[in-house]
């Protein structure tokens, strides 16, 4: 059992994105469901098994930090018989967007269709200012890989190191995707990566429906302009924006969707975010056959 009164905003705020990413969505069913023929029918044999332990296998642990010596404790001095000197006030933080949010929407939709070419959109998007998430970030995080690739894969959003470096998925969770990605043949050159959000959310947060619908217009932009034969999703954030599903991602990841863009249909699967499968290891088996099933296709299509 967790002792809710025991957690504190951030490990709530954590709580709650571990519920939302194993696909929690309702409370009680109406209707019984039996997870056990569930858990039967994605049995995998054993050489499937150690094909993702081979590629899913935990960073070893970093040594632990050598605790520096204990201070020893200072004398107080007596307070001065005089005024205390005023306190400088706190620096006031960058006001948000003045716009409401359906102007900034609108804002957005104009800015991101006027954009002829992935450069152009990228300034488009660096000067945009209608969404709050801009004024915490440190950067715009815009895309990675190659621009004319056939696979798209679009995650949820910056976290600190790609908020310091600028680029998405350089941190921990983007280690284990190139991992993924080496597991089946491909690698940063082969893909295009980007996120739904932009700008990194303060202390990792998941961004807000607000500002998942702000950012929505350059993303769509960015998929017309890379158009690509594949889109991989990952983790619920990019899976439901894009679809326009409310679905957990657990119910969604594996199954094939149709994502339209302008004139076309693009094949779309939803996968668990490599960071999920950080803090829940034992879902490495429906990625590692949601990989398979990627491979499958990209092969069968003759893309890579």
């Amino acid at each position: 059992m967790i002792d809710l009164t025991a957690l504190d905003r951030d490990g709530a705020a954590a709580l709650l994105r571990f519920y939302r990413d194993i696909g929690v969505d309702t409370l009680v069913a109406e209707t019984p469901f039996d997870r056990f023929a569930q858990s039967e029918a994605e049995r995998v044999s054993p050489r499937e098994a150690l094909a993702f332990d081979e590629v899913f296998a935990p960073p070893a642990p970093p040594p632990a930090a050598r605790q520096p010596a204990p201070r020893p404790p200072t004398e107080r001095k007596p307070a001065l018989n005089k005024a205390s000197a005023p306190v400088a006030p706190a620096p006031a933080a960058r006001p948000a967007a003045a716009m409401s949010h359906d102007a900034a929407t609108a804002s957005a939709r104009e800015q991101a269709a006027g954009a002829r070419t992935l450069d152009e959109l990228r300034e488009r998007l660096a000067a945009f200012d209608g969404c709050a998430l801009k004024v915490s970030a440190t950067q715009l995080v815009f895309a990675d890989g190659a621009p004319d690739a056939r696979i798209m894969i679009i995650g949820e959003g910056p976290g600190a190191d790609e908020d310091r470096i600028g680029r998405p998925f350089v941190g921990r969770a983007g280690q284990l995707l190139d991992k993924m990605l080496a597991a089946i043949g491909l690698d940063r050159t082969k893909v295009y990566i980007a996120n739904v959000a932009p700008w990194r959310p303060p202390g990792n947060r998941t961004p807000t429906p607000q500002e998942l619908a702000l950012c929505l217009p350059f993303v769509q932009r960015q998929i017309e302009l890379v158009s690509p034969d594949f889109l991989v999703l990952l983790g619920a954030s990019a899976a439901q924006t894009l679809l326009g599903e409310k679905e957990g991602i657990m119910r969604m990841r594996g199954h094939w969707r149709d994502y339209l863009c302008e004139n076309r249909t693009i094949r779309a699967l939803p996968m668990l975010h490599p960071a999920y499968l950080l803090r829940a290891p034992l879902a490495k088996a429906q990625a590692w056959r949601d990989l398979r099933a990627l491979k499958k296709a990209i092969d069968h299509a003759g893309v890579v």
